[in-house]
Protein backbone atom coordinates (compact mmCIF):
# COMPACT_ATOMS: atom_id res chain seq x y z
CA UNK A 1 0.00 0.00 0.00
CA UNK A 2 1.25 3.55 -0.43
CA UNK A 3 1.99 5.26 2.44
CA UNK A 4 0.86 8.68 1.11
CA UNK A 5 -2.60 7.52 1.36
CA UNK A 6 -2.25 5.69 4.61
CA UNK A 7 -0.98 8.70 6.52
CA UNK A 8 -3.74 11.07 4.84
CA UNK A 9 -6.72 8.90 5.26
CA UNK A 10 -5.61 8.17 9.04
CA UNK A 11 -5.04 12.30 9.44
CA UNK A 12 -8.59 12.69 8.35
CA UNK A 13 -10.18 9.74 10.79
CA UNK A 14 -8.60 11.39 13.89
CA UNK A 15 -9.85 14.75 12.86
CA UNK A 16 -13.41 13.35 12.94
CA UNK A 17 -12.76 11.35 15.83
CA UNK A 18 -11.90 15.09 17.75
CA UNK A 19 -14.78 16.52 16.45
CA UNK A 20 -17.30 13.71 17.09
CA UNK A 21 -16.65 11.26 19.89
CA UNK A 22 -14.20 13.63 21.49
CA UNK A 23 -16.87 16.90 21.88
CA UNK A 24 -19.47 14.34 22.54
CA UNK A 25 -17.35 13.43 26.10
CA UNK A 26 -17.01 16.70 26.93
CA UNK A 27 -20.48 17.63 26.36
CA UNK A 28 -22.16 14.81 27.55
CA UNK A 29 -19.91 12.61 29.69
CA UNK A 30 -17.67 15.21 31.66
CA UNK A 31 -19.53 18.53 30.98
CA UNK A 32 -16.47 20.06 31.45
CA UNK A 33 -17.67 23.73 32.76
CA UNK A 34 -15.19 26.79 31.60
CA UNK A 35 -15.88 28.70 34.07
CA UNK A 36 -15.10 26.01 37.08
CA UNK A 37 -12.03 27.17 39.36
CA UNK A 38 -9.27 24.84 38.41
CA UNK A 39 -6.76 23.92 40.89
CA UNK A 40 -3.80 25.84 38.82
CA UNK A 41 -5.62 28.75 40.09
CA UNK A 42 -6.99 27.51 43.53
CA UNK A 43 -3.72 26.30 44.73
CA UNK A 44 -1.51 28.71 42.80
CA UNK A 45 2.06 27.94 44.07
CA UNK A 46 4.09 29.17 41.11
CA UNK A 47 6.43 25.78 41.69
CA UNK A 48 3.79 22.74 40.63
CA UNK A 49 0.28 24.67 40.46
CA UNK A 50 0.55 27.47 37.29
CA UNK A 51 -2.47 28.44 35.57
CA UNK A 52 -0.71 27.74 32.10
CA UNK A 53 -2.00 28.60 28.80
CA UNK A 54 -3.94 25.90 26.37
CA UNK A 55 -0.88 25.88 23.89
CA UNK A 56 1.89 26.03 26.40
CA UNK A 57 0.78 23.36 28.34
CA UNK A 58 -0.16 21.06 25.39
CA UNK A 59 3.31 21.27 24.08
CA UNK A 60 4.30 19.81 27.88
CA UNK A 61 1.69 17.34 27.98
CA UNK A 62 2.29 16.28 24.52
CA UNK A 63 6.36 15.94 25.04
CA UNK A 64 5.49 14.01 28.55
CA UNK A 65 3.16 11.55 27.07
CA UNK A 66 5.13 10.85 23.97
CA UNK A 67 8.99 10.39 24.84
CA UNK A 68 9.89 7.35 23.03
CA UNK A 69 7.23 5.11 23.22
CA UNK A 70 5.04 5.86 20.42
CA UNK A 71 8.12 5.00 18.83
CA UNK A 72 9.42 1.84 20.69
CA UNK A 73 5.82 0.10 20.35
CA UNK A 74 5.16 0.29 16.76
CA UNK A 75 8.97 -0.51 15.62
CA UNK A 76 8.72 -3.80 17.20
CA UNK A 77 4.85 -4.81 16.63
CA UNK A 78 5.17 -4.06 13.12
CA UNK A 79 6.87 -7.50 13.06
CA UNK A 80 3.21 -8.95 13.53
CA UNK A 81 2.17 -7.04 10.18
CA UNK A 82 1.40 -3.35 9.60
CA UNK A 83 -2.17 -3.82 9.18
CA UNK A 84 -2.84 -4.41 13.07
CA UNK A 85 -0.91 -2.30 14.41
CA UNK A 86 -2.33 0.60 12.24
CA UNK A 87 -5.92 -0.94 13.49
CA UNK A 88 -4.71 -1.12 17.08
CA UNK A 89 -3.36 2.86 17.04
CA UNK A 90 -6.73 4.01 15.51
CA UNK A 91 -9.77 2.26 17.55
CA UNK A 92 -7.04 2.31 20.18
CA UNK A 93 -6.77 5.61 20.67
CA UNK A 94 -9.99 7.34 19.95
CA UNK A 95 -12.18 4.71 21.90
CA UNK A 96 -9.77 4.12 24.65
CA UNK A 97 -6.16 5.70 24.89
CA UNK A 98 -8.30 9.32 24.47
CA UNK A 99 -10.85 8.51 26.79
CA UNK A 100 -8.28 7.29 29.44
CA UNK A 101 -6.33 10.42 29.26
CA UNK A 102 -8.81 13.01 29.04
CA UNK A 103 -10.91 11.18 31.92
CA UNK A 104 -7.83 11.15 34.19
CA UNK A 105 -7.48 14.88 33.52
CA UNK A 106 -10.57 16.00 34.36
CA UNK A 107 -11.21 13.74 37.57
CA UNK A 108 -8.09 14.68 38.89
CA UNK A 109 -8.71 18.82 37.75
CA UNK A 110 -12.33 18.03 40.23
CA UNK A 111 -10.14 16.73 42.95
CA UNK A 112 -7.30 19.22 44.01
CA UNK A 113 -4.95 17.96 40.76
CA UNK A 114 -4.55 14.77 42.51
CA UNK A 115 -3.02 11.63 41.12
CA UNK A 116 -5.57 9.26 39.62
CA UNK A 117 -4.03 6.74 42.48
CA UNK A 118 -4.95 8.76 45.45
CA UNK A 119 -8.36 9.35 44.17
CA UNK A 120 -8.85 5.95 44.45
CA UNK A 121 -9.49 6.57 48.62
CA UNK A 122 -12.32 8.95 47.35
CA UNK A 123 -14.37 6.77 44.88
CA UNK A 124 -13.18 3.43 45.74
CA UNK A 125 -11.74 3.01 49.54
CA UNK A 126 -8.30 2.97 51.39
CA UNK A 127 -6.67 0.06 50.74
CA UNK A 128 -7.25 0.48 46.58
CA UNK A 129 -5.58 3.56 47.06
CA UNK A 130 -2.77 2.36 48.55
CA UNK A 131 -2.07 -0.86 46.51
CA UNK A 132 -2.59 1.70 43.64
CA UNK A 133 -0.16 3.85 44.85
CA UNK A 134 2.58 0.85 45.19
CA UNK A 135 1.77 0.45 41.70
CA UNK A 136 2.29 3.48 40.33
CA UNK A 137 5.45 3.84 42.12
CA UNK A 138 6.86 0.65 40.68
CA UNK A 139 6.03 1.96 37.16
CA UNK A 140 7.78 5.24 37.45
CA UNK A 141 10.48 3.52 39.06
CA UNK A 142 11.28 1.36 36.09
CA UNK A 143 10.16 4.29 33.79
CA UNK A 144 12.66 7.52 35.46
CA UNK A 145 15.71 4.18 35.58
CA UNK A 146 14.64 3.28 32.04
CA UNK A 147 14.14 6.33 30.39
CA UNK A 148 17.76 7.39 31.32
CA UNK A 149 19.14 4.64 30.11
CA UNK A 150 16.86 5.26 26.78
CA UNK A 151 18.36 8.93 26.05
CA UNK A 152 22.27 7.09 26.94
CA UNK A 153 21.39 4.41 24.16
CA UNK A 154 20.63 6.87 21.29
CA UNK A 155 23.84 9.18 22.53
CA UNK A 156 25.70 6.43 21.87
CA UNK A 157 24.25 5.60 18.77
CA UNK A 158 24.18 9.34 17.48
CA UNK A 159 26.16 11.24 19.32
CA UNK A 160 25.37 14.15 16.67
CA UNK A 161 22.29 14.88 19.03
CA UNK A 162 24.46 15.50 22.37
CA UNK A 163 25.15 19.07 21.63
CA UNK A 164 21.84 20.28 20.41
CA UNK A 165 20.16 18.38 23.51
CA UNK A 166 22.26 19.71 26.40
CA UNK A 167 22.40 22.93 24.79
CA UNK A 168 18.45 23.48 24.24
CA UNK A 169 18.47 23.87 28.37
CA UNK A 170 19.79 27.03 28.16
CA UNK A 171 17.68 28.11 25.29
CA UNK A 172 14.50 27.13 27.53
CA UNK A 173 15.91 29.00 30.34
CA UNK A 174 16.50 31.86 28.61
CA UNK A 175 12.96 31.40 27.10
CA UNK A 176 10.77 30.94 30.44
CA UNK A 177 12.63 33.89 31.92
CA UNK A 178 11.07 36.36 28.29
CA UNK A 179 7.93 35.11 29.05
CA UNK A 180 7.59 34.91 32.46
CA UNK A 181 10.09 37.50 34.22
CA UNK A 182 9.88 40.02 30.99
CA UNK A 183 6.28 39.39 30.01
CA UNK A 184 6.80 39.07 26.07
CA UNK A 185 5.04 37.15 24.01
CA UNK A 186 5.24 33.27 24.00
CA UNK A 187 4.48 32.49 20.16
CA UNK A 188 7.30 34.52 18.22
CA UNK A 189 9.96 33.88 21.14
CA UNK A 190 9.87 30.66 21.16
CA UNK A 191 9.86 30.07 16.99
CA UNK A 192 12.84 32.18 17.59
CA UNK A 193 14.63 29.27 20.33
CA UNK A 194 13.68 26.74 17.89
CA UNK A 195 15.48 28.76 15.24
CA UNK A 196 18.26 28.56 17.13
CA UNK A 197 18.00 25.02 18.33
CA UNK A 198 18.21 24.07 15.04
CA UNK A 199 21.45 25.96 14.33
CA UNK A 200 22.61 23.76 17.30
CA UNK A 201 21.18 20.63 15.21
CA UNK A 202 23.26 21.76 12.25
CA UNK A 203 26.68 21.79 14.49
CA UNK A 204 26.24 18.65 16.20
CA UNK A 205 25.47 16.89 13.07
CA UNK A 206 29.18 17.91 12.14
CA UNK A 207 30.67 17.82 15.59
CA UNK A 208 29.53 14.70 17.35
CA UNK A 209 30.74 14.12 21.03
CA UNK A 210 30.91 10.87 21.99
CA UNK A 211 31.58 10.25 25.72
CA UNK A 212 34.91 8.01 26.85
CA UNK A 213 34.81 5.15 29.14
CA UNK A 214 36.28 7.00 32.51
CA UNK A 215 36.50 4.89 36.18
CA UNK A 216 35.62 1.76 35.19
CA UNK A 217 32.04 3.11 33.84
CA UNK A 218 31.28 2.31 30.58
CA UNK A 219 29.64 5.67 28.22
CA UNK A 220 26.15 4.75 28.39
CA UNK A 221 26.83 4.41 32.57
CA UNK A 222 28.18 7.91 32.59
CA UNK A 223 25.31 8.87 30.93
CA UNK A 224 22.74 7.52 32.83
CA UNK A 225 24.53 9.34 36.01
CA UNK A 226 24.51 12.94 34.65
CA UNK A 227 20.93 12.10 33.33
CA UNK A 228 19.31 11.55 36.31
CA UNK A 229 21.40 14.47 37.95
CA UNK A 230 19.55 16.56 35.34
CA UNK A 231 16.50 15.04 36.28
CA UNK A 232 16.66 16.04 40.09
CA UNK A 233 17.26 19.72 38.95
CA UNK A 234 14.97 19.70 36.60
CA UNK A 235 12.02 18.34 38.66
CA UNK A 236 12.69 20.35 41.68
CA UNK A 237 13.17 23.83 39.58
CA UNK A 238 9.49 25.37 39.22
CA UNK A 239 7.68 24.42 36.29
CA UNK A 240 7.81 27.24 34.37
CA UNK A 241 11.48 28.00 34.98
CA UNK A 242 12.73 24.79 32.40
CA UNK A 243 10.10 22.26 31.87
CA UNK A 244 7.38 24.48 30.54
CA UNK A 245 9.70 26.47 28.01
CA UNK A 246 11.84 23.84 26.92
CA UNK A 247 8.79 21.48 26.38
CA UNK A 248 7.01 24.80 24.05
CA UNK A 249 10.20 24.39 21.89
CA UNK A 250 9.70 20.24 22.31
CA UNK A 251 6.07 21.10 20.84
CA UNK A 252 7.49 22.56 18.20
CA UNK A 253 10.30 20.28 17.10
CA UNK A 254 7.09 17.76 16.81
CA UNK A 255 5.40 20.11 14.07
CA UNK A 256 8.72 20.59 12.52
CA UNK A 257 9.04 16.85 12.60
CA UNK A 258 5.48 15.75 11.60
CA UNK A 259 5.96 18.10 8.41
CA UNK A 260 9.12 16.88 7.32
CA UNK A 261 7.96 13.18 7.88
CA UNK A 262 4.66 14.04 6.13
CA UNK A 263 6.67 15.99 3.19
CA UNK A 264 8.78 12.90 3.16
CA UNK A 265 5.68 10.51 2.75
CA UNK A 266 4.60 13.52 -0.44
CA UNK A 267 7.83 13.23 -2.06
CA UNK A 268 8.98 9.40 -1.62
CA UNK A 269 5.57 8.24 -1.31
CA UNK A 270 7.33 4.32 0.02
CA UNK A 271 5.40 1.64 -0.16
CA UNK A 272 4.61 -0.56 2.94
CA UNK A 273 7.04 -3.14 2.14
CA UNK A 274 6.28 -4.77 5.45
CA UNK A 275 3.85 -8.05 5.35
CA UNK A 276 0.26 -6.87 6.09
CA UNK A 277 0.13 -9.70 8.79
CA UNK A 278 2.33 -12.25 9.93
CA UNK A 279 1.37 -13.83 12.94
CA UNK A 280 3.61 -16.46 13.44
CA UNK A 281 7.37 -14.59 13.28
CA UNK A 282 10.71 -16.49 14.48
CA UNK A 283 10.93 -16.65 18.35
CA UNK A 284 7.56 -13.92 18.96
CA UNK A 285 5.07 -14.46 21.19
CA UNK A 286 1.62 -14.45 19.97
CA UNK A 287 -0.05 -11.41 18.82
CA UNK A 288 -3.22 -11.87 20.63
CA UNK A 289 -2.89 -10.19 23.53
CA UNK A 290 0.78 -9.03 23.86
CA UNK A 291 0.63 -6.70 20.92
CA UNK A 292 -2.40 -4.39 22.94
CA UNK A 293 0.93 -4.81 25.85
CA UNK A 294 4.08 -4.09 23.65
CA UNK A 295 2.39 -1.66 21.56
CA UNK A 296 0.97 0.97 24.62
CA UNK A 297 1.68 4.78 23.94
CA UNK A 298 0.07 5.59 20.06
CA UNK A 299 -2.97 3.31 21.27
CA UNK A 300 -3.11 3.51 25.12
CA UNK A 301 -1.14 3.99 28.11
CA UNK A 302 -0.66 4.09 31.64
CA UNK A 303 1.72 6.71 32.17
CA UNK A 304 -0.46 9.06 30.37
CA UNK A 305 -3.16 8.89 33.95
CA UNK A 306 0.32 10.19 35.96
CA UNK A 307 0.85 12.59 33.32
CA UNK A 308 -3.08 13.89 33.02
CA UNK A 309 -3.53 13.99 36.76
CA UNK A 310 -0.26 14.77 38.11
CA UNK A 311 1.28 17.49 35.98
CA UNK A 312 -0.87 18.54 33.49
CA UNK A 313 -3.98 19.04 36.06
CA UNK A 314 -1.81 21.01 38.38
CA UNK A 315 -1.24 23.72 35.25
CA UNK A 316 -5.07 23.61 33.26
CA UNK A 317 -6.23 26.89 33.38
CA UNK A 318 -9.94 26.16 32.07
CA UNK A 319 -11.52 22.79 32.11
CA UNK A 320 -12.60 23.23 28.27
CA UNK A 321 -8.68 23.50 28.00
CA UNK A 322 -8.47 19.79 28.87
CA UNK A 323 -10.29 18.32 25.87
CA UNK A 324 -7.63 19.59 23.16
CA UNK A 325 -5.04 18.38 25.64
CA UNK A 326 -6.01 15.33 27.00
CA UNK A 327 -8.06 13.80 24.07
CA UNK A 328 -6.53 15.87 21.23
CA UNK A 329 -3.33 15.11 22.68
CA UNK A 330 -3.58 11.39 22.63
CA UNK A 331 -4.45 11.64 18.82
CA UNK A 332 -1.73 13.78 18.32
CA UNK A 333 0.54 10.96 19.60
CA UNK A 334 -1.19 8.34 17.97
CA UNK A 335 -0.28 10.20 14.43
CA UNK A 336 3.00 10.34 15.58
CA UNK A 337 2.97 5.93 16.24
CA UNK A 338 1.57 6.04 12.56
CA UNK A 339 3.99 7.48 10.80
CA UNK A 340 6.78 5.73 13.00
CA UNK A 341 4.80 2.08 11.37
CA UNK A 342 5.32 3.92 7.97
CA UNK A 343 8.71 4.74 8.67
CA UNK A 344 9.35 1.49 9.93
CA UNK A 345 7.69 -0.34 7.55
CA UNK A 346 8.14 1.67 4.27
CA UNK A 347 10.84 4.37 4.80
CA UNK A 348 13.37 2.09 6.01
CA UNK A 349 13.12 -0.05 2.83
CA UNK A 350 14.53 2.61 1.05
CA UNK A 351 18.14 2.01 2.44
CA UNK A 352 19.78 0.64 5.75
CA UNK A 353 23.22 -0.86 5.61
CA UNK A 354 24.35 -4.12 7.96
CA UNK A 355 27.83 -5.41 7.83
CA UNK A 356 29.23 -2.94 5.45
CA UNK A 357 26.44 -4.52 2.09
CA UNK A 358 22.93 -1.82 1.59
CA UNK A 359 19.86 -3.35 1.57
CA UNK A 360 16.47 -2.31 0.01
CA UNK A 361 12.94 -3.28 -0.66
CA UNK A 362 11.68 -6.08 0.96
CA UNK A 363 15.27 -7.26 1.50
CA UNK A 364 15.99 -4.86 4.01
CA UNK A 365 12.76 -5.08 6.49
CA UNK A 366 13.37 -8.57 6.47
CA UNK A 367 17.40 -8.26 7.29
CA UNK A 368 15.85 -6.08 10.30
CA UNK A 369 12.33 -8.31 10.95
CA UNK A 370 13.99 -11.65 10.55
CA UNK A 371 13.20 -12.87 13.73
CA UNK A 372 11.97 -11.37 17.33
CA UNK A 373 15.49 -11.59 18.02
CA UNK A 374 16.71 -9.68 15.61
CA UNK A 375 14.25 -6.64 16.03
CA UNK A 376 14.75 -6.87 20.01
CA UNK A 377 16.45 -4.07 22.12
CA UNK A 378 16.40 -0.30 22.38
CA UNK A 379 18.93 0.39 19.83
CA UNK A 380 17.24 -2.04 17.19
CA UNK A 381 13.88 -0.61 17.51
CA UNK A 382 15.20 3.31 17.44
CA UNK A 383 17.66 2.65 15.13
CA UNK A 384 14.31 1.78 12.93
CA UNK A 385 12.48 4.83 13.08
CA UNK A 386 15.25 6.90 13.04
CA UNK A 387 17.01 5.62 10.08
CA UNK A 388 13.78 4.74 7.95
CA UNK A 389 12.38 8.48 8.81
CA UNK A 390 16.00 10.02 7.43
CA UNK A 391 15.41 8.32 4.34
CA UNK A 392 11.83 9.61 3.57
CA UNK A 393 13.46 13.13 4.60
CA UNK A 394 16.31 13.16 2.32
CA UNK A 395 14.34 12.73 -0.40
CA UNK A 396 12.95 16.11 0.17
CA UNK A 397 16.60 17.69 -0.46
CA UNK A 398 17.69 17.75 3.40
CA UNK A 399 21.07 16.00 3.85
CA UNK A 400 21.20 12.39 5.10
CA UNK A 401 23.37 13.22 8.40
CA UNK A 402 21.62 16.00 9.13
CA UNK A 403 18.08 14.27 8.92
CA UNK A 404 19.29 11.74 10.49
CA UNK A 405 20.50 13.98 13.52
CA UNK A 406 17.40 15.67 13.72
CA UNK A 407 15.62 12.76 14.30
CA UNK A 408 18.07 11.91 16.55
CA UNK A 409 17.77 15.55 18.52
CA UNK A 410 13.74 14.67 18.42
CA UNK A 411 13.61 11.00 20.09
CA UNK A 412 16.18 12.66 22.61
CA UNK A 413 14.08 15.75 23.60
CA UNK A 414 11.19 13.53 24.14
CA UNK A 415 12.94 11.08 26.17
CA UNK A 416 14.33 13.41 28.00
CA UNK A 417 10.95 15.49 28.76
CA UNK A 418 9.26 11.63 29.38
CA UNK A 419 12.75 11.32 32.24
CA UNK A 420 12.33 14.72 34.45
CA UNK A 421 8.30 14.34 34.00
CA UNK A 422 8.44 11.37 35.55
CA UNK A 423 10.67 12.08 38.33
CA UNK A 424 8.84 15.02 39.66
CA UNK A 425 5.77 12.87 39.16
CA UNK A 426 7.49 10.20 41.60
CA UNK A 427 7.79 12.75 43.42
CA UNK A 428 4.12 13.54 44.16
CA UNK A 429 3.67 9.61 44.37
CA UNK A 430 5.92 9.72 47.54
CA UNK A 431 4.37 12.20 49.05
CA UNK A 432 1.15 10.89 48.64
CA UNK A 433 2.24 7.46 50.16
CA UNK A 434 4.47 9.82 53.10
CA UNK A 435 1.10 10.61 53.97
CA UNK A 436 -0.28 7.50 54.22
CA UNK A 437 2.58 5.72 56.09
CA UNK A 438 2.72 8.88 58.28
CA UNK A 439 5.76 10.60 57.25
CA UNK A 440 5.11 13.29 55.71
CA UNK A 441 9.03 14.85 55.77
CA UNK A 442 9.78 12.69 53.57
CA UNK A 443 7.09 13.79 51.03
CA UNK A 444 8.75 17.66 51.50
CA UNK A 445 10.26 18.78 47.50
CA UNK A 446 14.17 17.51 47.47
CA UNK A 447 13.71 14.41 50.04
CA UNK A 448 10.70 13.09 47.87
CA UNK A 449 12.61 13.63 44.81
CA UNK A 450 15.90 12.30 46.33
CA UNK A 451 14.14 9.23 46.94
CA UNK A 452 12.96 9.31 43.07
CA UNK A 453 16.52 9.57 41.92
CA UNK A 454 18.33 7.40 44.42
CA UNK A 455 15.77 4.48 43.94
CA UNK A 456 16.31 4.65 40.37
CA UNK A 457 19.77 5.16 39.97
CA UNK A 458 20.04 1.99 42.56
CA UNK A 459 18.15 0.60 39.54
CA UNK A 460 20.23 1.21 37.18
CA UNK A 461 23.13 0.41 38.70
CA UNK A 462 22.78 -2.83 41.12
CA UNK A 463 24.16 -5.24 38.52
CA UNK A 464 27.17 -2.59 37.68
CA UNK A 465 26.20 -1.47 34.02
CA UNK A 466 23.86 1.32 34.55
CA UNK A 467 20.93 -0.97 32.41
CA UNK A 468 20.22 -2.69 34.92
CA UNK A 469 16.74 -1.46 34.70
CA UNK A 470 16.73 -3.57 31.26
CA UNK A 471 16.41 -6.75 33.60
CA UNK A 472 12.74 -5.61 34.58
CA UNK A 473 11.48 -4.04 31.13
CA UNK A 474 9.57 -7.24 30.28
CA UNK A 475 7.44 -6.28 33.05
CA UNK A 476 7.13 -3.02 32.38
CA UNK A 477 4.57 -3.03 29.37
CA UNK A 478 1.95 -5.30 31.34
CA UNK A 479 2.50 -2.90 34.48
CA UNK A 480 2.30 -0.24 32.28
CA UNK A 481 -1.02 -1.33 30.73
CA UNK A 482 -2.46 -2.92 34.14
CA UNK A 483 -1.76 0.62 35.17
CA UNK A 484 -4.48 2.23 32.36
CA UNK A 485 -7.07 -0.39 33.02
CA UNK A 486 -6.89 0.89 36.70
CA UNK A 487 -6.85 4.39 35.98
CA UNK A 488 -9.69 3.73 33.83
CA UNK A 489 -11.43 1.60 36.58
CA UNK A 490 -11.46 5.29 39.23
CA UNK A 491 -12.88 7.50 36.26
CA UNK A 492 -15.53 4.54 36.02
CA UNK A 493 -16.28 4.74 39.68
CA UNK A 494 -15.97 8.73 39.45
CA UNK A 495 -18.68 8.48 36.93
CA UNK A 496 -20.90 5.98 39.05
CA UNK A 497 -21.04 7.94 42.17
CA UNK A 498 -22.06 11.21 40.03
CA UNK A 499 -24.79 8.91 38.24
CA UNK A 500 -23.16 9.83 34.81
CA UNK A 501 -23.18 6.89 32.08
CA UNK A 502 -20.39 5.35 33.07
CA UNK A 503 -19.88 2.39 29.74
CA UNK A 504 -17.79 4.83 27.61
CA UNK A 505 -14.88 3.85 30.28
CA UNK A 506 -16.35 0.94 31.74
CA UNK A 507 -16.15 -1.09 28.60
CA UNK A 508 -12.39 0.03 27.98
CA UNK A 509 -11.84 -0.86 31.41
CA UNK A 510 -12.63 -4.20 31.49
CA UNK A 511 -10.92 -4.84 27.92
CA UNK A 512 -7.62 -3.62 29.71
CA UNK A 513 -8.12 -5.40 32.67
CA UNK A 514 -8.91 -8.72 30.46
CA UNK A 515 -6.04 -8.42 28.03
CA UNK A 516 -3.55 -7.32 30.73
CA UNK A 517 -4.05 -9.93 32.66
CA UNK A 518 -4.01 -12.44 29.91
CA UNK A 519 -0.33 -10.89 29.19
CA UNK A 520 0.74 -10.90 32.42
CA UNK A 521 -0.30 -14.53 32.66
CA UNK A 522 1.53 -15.89 29.02
CA UNK A 523 4.60 -14.01 30.84
CA UNK A 524 4.68 -15.37 34.27
CA UNK A 525 4.79 -18.75 32.72
CA UNK A 526 7.45 -17.70 30.29
CA UNK A 527 9.05 -16.56 33.23
CA UNK A 528 9.02 -19.99 34.85
CA UNK A 529 10.02 -21.71 32.15
CA UNK A 530 13.02 -19.77 32.33
CA UNK A 531 13.91 -20.02 35.89
CA UNK A 532 13.94 -16.11 35.84
CA UNK A 533 12.88 -16.36 39.51
CA UNK A 534 13.07 -12.46 40.03
CA UNK A 535 10.25 -11.76 37.49
CA UNK A 536 8.61 -14.52 38.34
CA UNK A 537 7.93 -13.11 42.01
CA UNK A 538 7.43 -9.61 41.24
CA UNK A 539 4.82 -10.90 38.15
CA UNK A 540 2.86 -12.94 40.70
CA UNK A 541 3.43 -9.84 43.11
CA UNK A 542 1.77 -7.69 40.53
CA UNK A 543 -1.07 -10.04 39.37
CA UNK A 544 -2.09 -10.79 42.90
CA UNK A 545 -2.84 -7.16 43.62
CA UNK A 546 -4.51 -6.48 40.16
CA UNK A 547 -7.19 -9.26 41.10
CA UNK A 548 -7.29 -7.44 45.07
CA UNK A 549 -8.09 -4.04 43.81
CA UNK A 550 -10.29 -5.15 41.04
CA UNK A 551 -12.53 -7.36 43.61
CA UNK A 552 -12.80 -4.48 45.47
CA UNK A 553 -13.99 -1.95 43.10
CA UNK A 554 -16.59 -3.80 41.59
CA UNK A 555 -17.88 -4.26 45.17
CA UNK A 556 -18.19 -1.02 45.87
CA UNK A 557 -19.45 -0.31 42.14
CA UNK A 558 -22.54 -2.94 42.97
CA UNK A 559 -22.98 -0.94 46.01
CA UNK A 560 -23.38 2.15 44.36
CA UNK A 561 -25.28 0.68 41.27
CA UNK A 562 -27.58 -0.95 44.19
CA UNK A 563 -28.16 2.13 45.82
CA UNK A 564 -29.20 4.27 42.56
CA UNK A 565 -31.40 1.05 41.71
CA UNK A 566 -33.64 1.19 45.35
CA UNK A 567 -33.83 5.26 44.73
CA UNK A 568 -35.27 4.73 41.50
CA UNK A 569 -32.20 6.47 39.10
CA UNK A 570 -31.76 4.46 36.05
CA UNK A 571 -28.19 2.66 35.49
CA UNK A 572 -26.02 3.56 32.90
CA UNK A 573 -23.58 0.62 31.81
Amino acid sequence: MNSLYLAFGIAVVFLIAYQTYGKFLARKIFKLNPDAVCPSRDLQDNIDFVPTQKSILFGHHFTSIAGTGPIVGPAIAIIWGWVPAVIWVIFGSIFIGAVHDFGSMVVSMRNQGRSIGDIAYDVINKRVRTLFLIIIFFELWIVVAIFGVVIAVVFDMFPQAVIPVWLEIPIALWLGHMIYKKGLPHLPLSIGALIVMYITVLIGAYVPIEMPALFGLSPIALWVILLLIYAYIASTLPVQILLQPRDYINSHQLFVALVLLALGVLFAHPVMVAPTTDFSPEGAPPIWPMIFVIMACGAISGFHSLVSSGTSSKQCDAESSSLSIGYGGMLMEAMLAIFVIIACGAGFALGMTKDGQTFTGLAAFSQHYSSWGAAAGLGSKISAFVVGSANMIERIGIPYQIALTIMGVFVVSFAATTLDTATRLQRYIVNELSIVCRVPTLGKRHPATFIAVLTALFLAFYNGSGKGALKLWPLFGSVNQLLAGLALLVVTAYLAHKKIPARYTMIPMAFMLFVTGWAMIINIETFYTESNWLLFSIGILVFVLEIWMVAESILVLQRVYSKKSESGTNLHF
